[in-house]
């Protein structure tokens, strides 16, 4: 065999190598390739173009460009004549988007096509050689994608809007600085445990019974009870029920039937034949009840807001014997489906009883003559714990707000610490881990929720953030139960 045939041979054979390489990232790339021929005005359709345009296969007339644009939808078609005879002129090569109805179902497909003008001199006639690639799932990702950003931003706005108007209806209903900070901590506290039973469940909405046990879990000891049947809110109306328990209990705390050592809340929600729920909140036992002598933000609050939020009224009796307080709300209340998967509920670090009563939660005076120490990198937040630990009679003997800090102030005597499990981005594990060899009993405290909620592996309680005092005293008297079991 001559040179001339071995030189040919190797030609075709890299020339068969590059085709195949270009029909595989065609392939891959889920592109379509075509070819018009302008002077013969025939258009060549490639059958991977055929498979995701609906074309037919093959070289057909391409009637000045009329074979395609016939089914680009109406509204794109001005805009694709503009940028193609603009780019060709311009650059001899073109780059766009647009939508197309396929021929053969009707569907509506976005597609992004590239396309090049070689010069006559290098092929004969003048003519376009270009590639499609459907690209409407990745639209659809697009507008699903900005669709939550939207949804976000929306959620983000109204709770600022929220928590700004409950500072202001808090301010004007209270008349010193130290009252107005508890009570909007409190309320506060409550959208935020609203808002954790939403994420549980990806803001599907909320079961009245998870509600409840929030607002009411942490309360006196058999106390307070609640039960009923299972009945799945939506995210508006989870709020609303979520702030109007927190109020009723507050309410009951300071001045009701849980102020008394044998007070009773009793807590029975039914369903509504015509669909909804009426809600019952009952007081006995506490002090003799009379009807306030001016109206409150909680009033306002269960009076007026709940009912518009739910879509039914809420009802206060002031009886001698016990605040009764009935809150009715129709089927708009109600997620879609009334069903859902709900999230186990997780607001402190208390076990739950029997049939909705409440147990667990110790009071404060749980860390009386305790001394703790505080692993908090949020130094507001540390300051804040601390000086609710020192007014509950504890001692606090250290705040470190790093790793490093931690293990040193760990070598100074103490009963308790309460370690935040991340510490400006790094995980709180190996103090953890220093603590567990000294048999020194700790707490987790995390703000990420079900998903990650401490790190794994060790025997100590977890409670979730925004907490309070009684929260972490409930916590510390679990492990030092624990460390003396």
């Amino acid at each position: 065999m001559d040179e001339g045939a071995r030189t040919t041979r190797t030609a075709a054979d890299q020339l068969a190598i590059e085709q195949e390489r270009a029909s595989l990232a065609l392939d891959a790339a889920r592109m379509g390739e075509f070819e018009w021929e302008m002077e013969e005005d025939r258009l060549i359709v490639s059958p991977r173009m055929a498979a995701i345009t609906g074309l037919p296969a093959g070289s057909m007339p391409a009637e000045g460009g009329a074979a395609v644009f016939r089914y680009v939808h109406p509204n794109d078609v001005d805009e694709l004549r503009r940028t193609l005879s603009e780019s060709l002129r311009a650059h001899g090569r073109y780059e766009t988007e647009f939508r197309m109805i396929r021929p053969d179902d009707g569907r509506v497909l976005y597609m992004s096509s590239a396309g090049v003008a070689p010069p006559a001199s290098a092929g004969g006639g003048r003519r376009l050689i270009g590639v499609l690639q459907d690209i409407t799932q990745r639209h659809a990702e697009d507008d699903a994608r900005n669709a939550l950003v939207a949804e976000l931003d929306h959620r983000v706005k109204n709770v600022l809007a929220s928590v700004q108007s409950l500072a202001a209806q808090s301010a004007r209903k209270t008349t010193s600085l130290d009252a107005f900070l508890k009570t909007f901590a409190g309320r506060l506290e409550a959208m935020a445990s609203a808002h954790t039973l939403l994420t549980a469940t990806r803001w599907r909405g909320a079961e009245i019974g998870n509600v409840a046990t929030a607002e009411l879990g942490g309360l006196a000891p058999g106390q307070a009870r609640w039960s009923g049947p299972e009945i799945l809110l939506n995210p508006r109306a989870t709020n609303a029920l979520t702030l109007a328990l927190h109020e009723l209990a507050t309410n009951a705390v300071k001045f009701g039937a849980l102020s008394a050592e044998n007070g009773r809340v009793e807590v029975v929600w039914v369903r509504l034949a015509g669909g909804g729920f009426e809600l019952t909140w009952t007081e006995r036992g506490g002090p003799s009840v009379a009807p306030p002598s001016r109206r409150g933000f909680g009033s306002t609050l269960l009076e007026r807001v709940t009912g518009r939020e739910l879509g039914g009224e809420a009802r206060m009796e002031f009886a001698p014997q016990g605040v009764r307080v009935t809150i009715t709300a129709d089927a708009t209340a109600l997620a879609r489906g009334d069903r859902a998967p709900e999230p186990e509920v997780v607001k402190a670090a208390e076990p739950q009883a029997k049939d909705g009563a409440s147990s667990g939660l110790l009071p404060a005076d749980a860390v009386r003559g305790r001394r703790i120490l505080i692993v908090e990198d949020a130094v507001l937040l540390a300051l804040e714990l601390e000086a609710g630990l020192t007014e509950a009679g504890a001692k606090v003997i250290g705040v470190a707000a790093d790793v490093d800090e931690a293990l040193k102030l760990a070598q100074t005597p103490f009963d308790v610490a309460v370690l935040d499990a991340n510490l400006n981005g790094v995980s709180v594990t190996p103090v953890a881990e220093a603590l567990r060899r000294m048999h020194r009993p700790f707490i987790f405290a995390t703000g990420y929720g079900d998903a990650a909620p401490a790190p794994e592996g060790f025997d100590a309680p977890v409670v979730h953030k925004p907490y309070n005092v009684a929260q972490i005293a409930a916590a510390v008297a679990e492990a030092l139960e624990r460390a003396a079991a």
